[in-house]
């Protein structure tokens, strides 16, 4: 068995992660681990300034520095932890596990089985999408502002809207009386297609997408064309209901 040592922070204020994630690492790849840890501030500041590095943990192999735990990946093999760029994951996570809770909805009840599917899976959309832009809304606000229509004119209503939306997806999953939901649905989601379309399809303009929230590398474009254009249909559809 090849062995490995490894220098990681860990005192009582703090333990590092990225140590632990080396650690993980270096034995699910076969390595004994020879632990070393850093338990104070000022030994860590010794060990960085003998090795002439900024960062811990440091990994050895062979008597030779591989590097922090970016680097330890890179030496296996692997891509990095968080791949830079767009990425469509946030989205896709959260559509399918609303897609799974609305078949669990939907199962329990006797009859209409796919309406119900439709309709709780919408709602559902909805709900933890608005619920991704609460979560830190003057970071929304700041990327909604650039490329939403309404938005740019009124600055209050990038703030007004996570709550439109929350309250859209629950009207509809409570049963509450279309004429009090759907315009709300409708009017953003009709603000938000036509600011969408114009941004990406007209003036061509590559932004990031606040569908999920003001930290997200989702890109603008289909998938926040279609959040809006699924709020315009929910509201057609609570009428039709």
């Amino acid at each position: 068995m090849r062995k490995a040592v490894l220098y990681r922070m860990s005192t009582q204020e703090h333990i590092c992660p990225f140590g632990l994630k080396s650690k993980d690492l270096l034995e699910r790849n076969g390595f004994e681990v020879d632990d070393r840890l850093l338990s104070s501030r000022e030994e860590t500041d010794m060990f960085q300034e003998k090795h002439g590095v900024e960062t811990t943990p440091q990994t050895f192999i062979d008597d030779k520095r591989v590097g922090g735990y970016e680097d330890l990946r890179e030496y296996f093999g692997l891509g990095p932890e968080q791949p830079e760029g767009t990425s469509y994951v946030p989205v896709i996570v959260i559509f399918g596990s609303c897609l799974l809770l609305a078949v669990a909805i939907a199962g329990r009840f006797e009859g209409g089985f796919f309406p119900l599917l439709l309709e709780s899976f919408i709602a559902l959309a909805m709900s933890v999408l608005a619920i991704m832009k609460l979560r830190d809304l003057n970071s929304f606000s700041t990327m909604f502002i650039t490329y939403d229509l309404l938005a740019m004119r009124k600055l209050r209503y990038a703030n007004i809207y996570p709550f439109a939306e929350l309250y859209a997806g629950f009207g509809m999953l409570a049963g509450i009386t279309a004429w009090l939901v759907a315009p709300v649905a409708l009017f953003i989601g009709s603000v938000g297609s036509v600011s969408v379309l114009k941004a990406v399809y007209i003036d061509k303009r590559e932004l990031k997408c606040a569908c999920v929230g003001g930290d997200s590398n989702v890109p603008l474009g289909f998938v926040s064309l279609t959040e809006n254009l699924v709020m315009v249909f929910a509201a057609i559809w609570m009428w039709i209901r």
